[in-house]
C-alpha cells in the first residue's frame, strides 16, 4: 500500500489528523490495532476546552457535539465543608464542553469514512522502517503481514505503542513523575445532581463529580496506588462518595447502577523531542497528564492542529519550517498543561494523609484560589484552555 501521511493509531489525535489533512487535500491511511466496536466504546475523558471545540466546528465535525455536548461555564471546588463556584466564562469569556472522548471518536470515525477515508482496524502495527528518508509501516491484518509506504510517519498510538520505542536509545529524553494514589472511576446510570463539575478536597482524598449525558454520571475518587478494584464492592463506592462529596447543607449525591468501574494510576510524563526522521509522535506517545485538570485528549487534538497546518505547507510548496518546528512549538503548550495538571493534583489530593500541616496548605490555596480574583482567572483560562502558548 501506498499514501502520503501514515498515521499510526486510531485514538482522537490519529482520526482528526486523518480528517485534516483529507481537507488539505492529502492522502493517509490510519493502522488501528484494536476493532472499530473497541476504539468507539473504550471510555477516556470528557471534557473539551474551548479551543477543541472550536476545532471540531470548524471542521465539521460539531453538528452531534452542539445537539448533544454540555456546556459548562464554571466548576465548583469543594472543600472545609464550603462550596465555591469558579466563573471561568465570566472570567475568561471561554468555557469547556463535556461530551465524551469515545462520542468525538465515532464523529471523527463517521466523516472519515463517509469521505473515503482509510481507516484499518484490527491491524497492528510491528515495527516502522526506513524513516531516514522512505517510511514503511510493517503491519498485519487477517494473518497476513503487510506493509504501508508513506512520505512521513505520525505515531498516534500512546505509551505502549510500537512508534515511541522506535527512536534509538540516546535520542529520546524521558522526564517522569508518579503519584502515590490512583483514581477509583465509575459510570453510573444515575442523573448528575449538578449542572457543573465539583472537584472536592477532603480528608479522606479527592473526589470528583462529573457526567457524560443528562442521565449518565461519571464520579472519580482517590485510593493508594496499589488498590484492587475488587476491594471495591458498588455499596462501598456510594459510601466513600457520599462522605467526601455530601459536606455542603442541603444537597444530596445521585445514586444508581454501577455500569463501569475501573482503577487508573496517575502520573505525568514528557518526551522530547516529539519528532526523529520522518517520525512525527502526538498524543499519549509522548506525553500523559494526571486527568485531574482536563488535558490530555486537549493536548492531542493541539498536537495533530500543529501537524495539519505543517504537512499542508510542506505538500503545498516544500516548506520545512512548521515540520521543523514542531516539537518545539508543541512542547511549550504541553509543558503548561503539565504544570496546571501537576498544581491542580497537588492542591486537591491528600499526598500525605499522616501530615496535617499540608493539609491545612491546600485548604489556604483552596481559600485564596476562591477569594483573589487573579488566582481565580488563572485557574480558569488554564482549565479552558489558553488559546496560544
Amino acid at each position: 500500500m501506498r499514501t502520503q501521511v501514515g498515521i499510526v493509531g486510531a485514538g482522537p489525535a490519529g482520526l482528526m489528523l486523518s480528517h485534516l489533512l483529507h481537507r488539505h487535500g492529502i492522502d493517509s491511511v490510519v493502522v488501528e490495532s484494536r476493532s472499530r466496536e473497541y476504539v468507539e466504546h473504550r471510555l477516556r475523558a470528557g471534557v473539551l476546552e474551548q479551543g477543541s471545540v472550536d476545532l471540531l466546528r470548524e471542521t465539521g465535525l460539531g453538528a452531534r457535539l452542539d445537539r448533544e455536548g454540555m456546556r459548562h461555564e464554571g466548576i465548583e471546588l469543594r472543600f472545609d465543608g464550603e462550596s465555591h463556584r469558579v466563573p471561568m466564562t465570566e472570567l475568561t469569556g471561554r468555557a469547556i464542553t463535556v461530551y465524551g472522548q469515545q462520542e468525538v471518536v465515532k464523529d471523527m470515525i463517521a466523516a472519515r469514512l463517509a469521505a473515503g477515508g482509510t481507516i484499518l482496524f484490527e491491524a497492528p502495527a510491528e515495527r516502522l522502517s526506513g524513516l531516514d528518508s522512505a517510511p514503511v509501516i510493517h503491519f498485519s491484518r487477517q494473518g497476513r503481514r503487510e506493509e504501508l509506504h508513506c512520505d512521513f510517519v505520525v505515531g498516534c498510538d500512546g505509551y505502549h505503542g510500537v512508534s515511541r520505542p522506535t527512536v534509538p536509545d540516546g535520542v529520546l529524553t524521558t522526564y517522569e513523575r508518579t503519584y502515590p494514589f490512583a483514581w477509583l472511576g465509575v459510570l453510573a446510570a444515575a442523573p448528575p445532581a449538578v449542572e457543573e463539575l465539583i472537584y472536592a478536597h477532603h480528608e479522606r482524598g479527592f473526589a470528583l463529580y462529573s457526567m457524560r449525558s443528562p442521565q449518565i454520571s461519571r464520579l472519580y475518587l482517590q485510593v493508594p496506588a496499589d488498590e484492587d478494584i475488587a476491594d471495591w464492592p458498588d455499596e462501598r463506592i456510594w459510601a466513600e462518595l457520599r462522605t467526601r462529596l455530601e459536606t455542603v447543607p442541603n444537597w444530596t449525591l445521585n445514586e444508581g447502577p454501577v455500569l463501569e468501574k475501573s482503577i487508573t494510576p496517575l502520573r505525568s510524563l514528557v518526551v522530547e523531542p516529539m519528532q526523529w526522521q520522518r517520525l512525527y509522535l502526538a498524543g499519549d506517545a509522548v506525553h500523559i497528564v494526571p486527568p485531574t485538570g482536563a488535558k490530555g485528549m486537549n493536548l492531542a487534538l493541539a498536537d495533530v492542529k500543529l501537524l495539519g497546518a505543517a504537512f499542508a505547507a510542506w505538500y503545498a510548496d516544500g516548506s520545512t519550517h512548521l515540520l521543523d518546528d514542531y516539537s518545539r512549538t508543541a512542547l511549550r503548550r504541553v509543558w503548561r498543561a503539565q504544570q496546571f495538571s501537576w498544581w491542580m493534583t497537588s492542591m486537591l489530593h491528600r499526598l500525605n494523609a499522616d501530615d496535617p500541616y499540608e493539609a491545612k496548605l491546600q485548604s489556604s490555596t483552596l481559600r485564596y484560589v476562591t477569594t483573589s480574583r487573579a488566582y481565580a482567572t488563572s485557574l480558569a483560562e488554564n482549565y479552558v484552555g489558553l488559546p496560544e502558548v
